[in-house]
């Protein structure tokens, strides 16, 4: 699929850029458009997404003043987020004027706009060398034909010591075509692409796929909660828009949480480097990481001291 950087916009602009309204209709707080992170099924959608982003940032190794690029960075959660916990410098990239203005005007607020930045920019033309890159639910907007020219984007601003996280629906039944429906109506130009498809990719840039994790069942959980975040305030949508696009997102929300609970959708979360050597050899960095950073749950929620409930019978199961 050509995937020139005037159609990405057009194809960023059809979705996002459709009013801050509407997202704050369903969103939490944060504006994470993306899978959150159910370490309990009791987990609220705000404390979901706050361990989605501890859990990254974990992954990515943090430490402060290092440079880390957010290629996709959407309303500016994830990067504030690094900034404010780890003191990164974090510059993030986005294709939507709408996103690019709420992420900028939140930095000022917050009085970070010294160490976070956000820029009306494509991936393909920004420039430097960054410590750590992250990527959350952008490359499905790549197009499959443009694989290879973004890992080479990655090995070229990626320092010889530095992560990558990429994070990214994926199909885990081998390739295949996108909906009709959801590129006509809801994300035209989207791709899910599978493993099969993502990986010779990286050992073409010669880069080094350090720790693969897939989180199956999360988007479920979370479309579930937008879906019904959405219902809940259904009239607000309508005097937004009409009946008609009520319909469709309603329709949008519900088929996509059906795919990820019976059409082998999941969630790819791929650690990058140059070097085999850049993160420790065992995951259990991860979790230390985490213990270091704020958690969402000792404060906020419902589960308090209890023992993790499964997301899904099928989790317990295995």
């Amino acid at each position: 699929m050509h995937n020139p950087v005037t159609r990405a916009r057009r194809n960023v602009a059809h979705h996002y850029d459709l009013g801050d309204d509407l997202y704050d209709l369903f969103l939490d707080p944060e504006r994470q458009y993306s899978c959150a992170y159910f370490q309990d099924s009791r987990d609220s959608l705000e404390d979901a997404q706050k361990h989605k982003m501890r859990h990254i940032a974990a992954k990515l190794r943090l430490e402060p003043a290092q440079r880390v690029l957010d290629i996709g960075s959407g309303w500016g959660g994830l990067g504030m987020y690094l900034a404010h916990t780890t003191g990164a410098d974090v510059t993030g990239l986005t294709l939507s004027v709408d996103q690019e203005r709420h992420a900028s005007a939140r930095a000022i607020r917050e009085e970070l706009a010294g160490r976070v930045r956000f820029e009306l920019r494509d991936y393909r033309h920004q420039t430097g060398r960054f410590d750590r890159i992250v990527s959350v639910g952008m490359f499905e907007h790549v197009g499959a034909g443009h694989y290879r020219e973004y890992f080479a984007k990655i090995v070229a601003l990626l320092e010889k010591d530095g992560v990558a996280l990429l994070h990214t629906i994926g199909s885990s039944c081998g390739p295949r075509a996108p909906v009709p429906w959801i590129a006509k109506y809801i994300f035209p130009g989207g791709y899910v692409p599978s493993l099969s498809e993502i990986v010779p990719e990286i050992e073409r840039a010669g880069l080094v796929a350090t720790d693969i994790e897939v989180l199956r069942l999360h988007y479920a959980e979370t479309l579930r909660a937008w879906r019904e975040r959405f219902l809940a305030r259904r009239d607000e949508a309508a005097v937004l828009y009409d009946e008609r696009f009520c319909r469709m997102w309603e329709f949008y929300l519900a088929a996509c949480e059906a795919g990820f609970r019976h059409n082998r959708l999941v969630v790819f979360q791929i650690q990058l480097a140059h070097r085999l050597d850049a993160v420790p050899t065992t995951r259990n960095y991860i979790e230390v990481a985490k213990r270091k950073l704020p958690d969402p749950g000792s404060e906020t929620s419902s589960a308090g001291n209890k023992p993790d409930a499964p997301i899904d019978k099928e989790v317990a199961a295995e």
